[in-house]
């Protein structure tokens, strides 16, 4: 299945419902960074030094805004991220809206007729290693 994607500023893809939520999701994610002082401190000591950087990380995990904060994580780390829903229900459009303006490719919204695919790289030259956790 072909996707049409659009593009950030930066040149990243992204496929999100509705781009115009991005400042409400802005602020719910600068409110959940209070929340989340485990990933906070890992920007704190870690981002400096870029760990990631070069890395491609690719996810797919429910598009939420704590998600977000995970996802920022990895790119403060140095990452470039893509990153779908696994769930076409538990999306929040504001949080995916605001990490495509703001941090990495991303392509979910609630109700999307797919999961998984599009951040997979087949829009894109990336190639996916598949790894799971049990």
């Amino acid at each position: 299945m072909a996707l049409s994607v659009d593009k950030a500023a930066g040149g990243r893809e992204y496929k999100v419902k509705d781009m115009s939520q991005a400042d409400f999701g802005r602020l719910e994610i600068d409110l959940a960074e209070v929340e989340m002082p485990g990933l906070m401190a890992c920007r704190a000591e870690f981002g400096p030094s870029q760990p990631f950087k070069g890395a491609r990380i690719t996810g797919s995990l429910h598009m939420t805004i704590q998600t977000a904060v995970l996802i920022e994580t990895l790119t403060a780390l140095g990452a470039e991220v893509r990153w779908c829903s696994c769930n076409i229900f538990s999306t929040q459009d504001h949080a995916a809206a605001a990490i495509a303006r703001d941090s990495a490719s991303v392509f979910a919204w609630k109700g999307a007729p797919w999961t998984g695919a599009p951040a997979a790289g087949r829009t894109s030259s990336w190639t996916m290693v598949v790894t799971r956790l049990s």
